[in-house]
Formats: structure tokens, C-alpha cells, sequence
């Protein structure tokens, strides 16, 4: 059964990288997330925030939201090698809300 999901996946990679690093390793994972059979639908760069308490001995992350269109089960593999990947210290997906098509006219039109 084909049920394509909105999903957002909030990831916090590690403040060691650069920023390009940082930028790189996005490109890799949404190029990963692709051979899964999802469809990036973009990413929001929040930059280097300080954590609310020390991961992996780090008090700062870089966060990004990255925004998915996929198969739960596609999901489910994309997670499994986010807990693989050393540079992400954390992770949290969930299921987006879909807009109200008037909504998402407006925004359309605004932006």
C-alpha cells in the first residue's frame, strides 16, 4: 500500500563541523533519504543553538528541519541510519500537519 507522509525530522549534528560541513552532511542525508524513496521537500537551517543540557558532551548543536514526503516504512529505515551517523547527536521525527489548500494558496502567494 502506497501512503505517502509529510513528515519533519528535526536533527541537532554535532558543532564540531563547519557550517559547510554542517550544509554537506544535509545534502548527504537528504540524498540518502531519496534512495529510499522519499521526496525531500526542503530544509530550514536554524544554525548553532545552545542545548538545554550536554549530548555527548557538547553544549551547543547545529539544527536543521528537514522536511520529507514518505512512506512510514521508508521513515522507519532513514531513522535507523541517522542513530548510525556519528556526526547527528540527536534526532526527532514527527508527522506534519497538512495546510488547508486556501492556507497553503496564501503562502504560496506571499512568499
Amino acid at each position: 500500500m502506497n501512503c505517502l507522509r509529510l513528515y519533519e525530522v528535526l536533527l541537532i549534528i554535532d558543532p564540531r563541523l563547519t557550517d559547510e560541513e554542517a550544509a554537506q552532511l544535509v545534502t548527504r542525508l537528504e540524498e540518502s533519504a531519496r534512495e529510499l524513496g522519499a521526496e525531500p521537500r526542503g530544509v530550514d537551517n536554524w544554525g548553532r543553538r545552545r542545548l538545554a543540557y550536554e549530548i555527548r558532551k557538547q553544549r551547543e548543536g547545529i539544527y536543521a528541519v528537514l522536511e520529507l514526503h514518505t512512506e512510514p516504512g521508508a521513515l522507519k529505515e532513514f531513522e535507523r541510519q541517522l542513530k548510525l551517523n556519528e556526526s547527528v547527536l540527536r534526532f526527532f521525527s514527527a508527522r506534519a500537519r497538512a495546510r488547508p489548500a486556501k492556507a497553503q494558496e496564501a503562502v504560496e502567494e506571499v512568499g
